[in-house]
């Protein structure tokens, strides 16, 4: 199997949302150099349908009133070089005042708390924005809070939310999502951080219903909208939603 590696330059403020329509077509995998995006795609969803999609979200951005101001080129990848430039890309990357997100091919090597994260097709590396912000939330709030019993990551992705939790102190996680490629990475990132006070489950927020001391969900904005009772009604009274997206 070949693949397709797109970098592609666009403003800031439409980030997110050409991030949204690229995993809408298939996108194996983002990486937020910050200046632009490198986005992988597997040859079988087919370059003319990929450059049509970017092409056409150009004029979706620009209905929504956001900047389009969009340009990219891409680069054919074998099986072998996808792999190698995958990993060249994904570095350890220094979160908050304690936390590095480190691939499993890397080593921690500066005493801070590890997160190892093998992205495998789910979204949630660490180099986004969003999810770096989470991050530097989830690790204040878990100084501050002295109840930790239960935490919620809902639209989990790689499961790296709820992994920093555990290992911040919280006593017990659920990750939710609805994408089985995102299940998959997350059970095997909870395996790789030697986690087993962690539960993963696919589906809505309907199929839990505990409630939580902290409920975490880094997603787009219509569906946090959508889900916001739905959230509300599984918070604890004096517990904490950290929405983002």
């Amino acid at each position: 199997m070949g693949y397709y590696e797109f970098k592609i330059k666009i403003p800031i403020e439409s980030k997110d949302a050409l991030i949204e329509c690229l995993y809408k077509i298939d996108c194996l995998g983002i990486i937020d150099n910050n200046i632009d995006i490198t986005a992988y795609f597997s040859d079988n969803t087919g370059i003319g349908r990929i450059i049509d999609s970017i092409k056409s979200s150009k004029n979706n951005l620009k209905d929504s009133g956001l900047n389009n101001n969009l340009s990219f080129e891409y680069t054919y990848l074998g099986e072998r070089d996808w792999n190698e430039s995958w990993k060249k890309k994904f570095k350890p990357i220094d979160v908050g005042e304690n936390l590095t997100i480190l691939p499993p091919w890397e080593k921690n090597t500066n005493g801070r708390i590890s997160l190892i994260i093998d992205p495998g097709m789910a979204f949630g590396t660490g180099h986004h924005e969003t999810t770096k912000t989470c991050l530097i939330f989830i690790e204040k709030y878990s100084k501050e809070i002295t109840k930790k019993d239960r935490f919620l990551d809902f639209g989990t992705g790689t499961g790296i939310l709820a992994i920093a939790a555990l290992k911040l102190g919280f006593k017990y996680a659920v990750c939710i999502d609805i994408d089985p490629l995102a299940i998959d990475a997350a059970k095997r990132n909870a395996e790789l951080n030697n986690l087993r006070n962690i539960e993963i489950k696919e589906g809505s927020i309907s199929v839990v219903n505990k409630k939580f001391d902290f409920i975490a969900a880094n997603l787009m904005s219509e569906i946090l909208i959508q889900n916001a009772h739905e959230i509300a009604e599984r918070l604890n009274k004096s517990g904490i939603a950290l929405l983002s997206g």
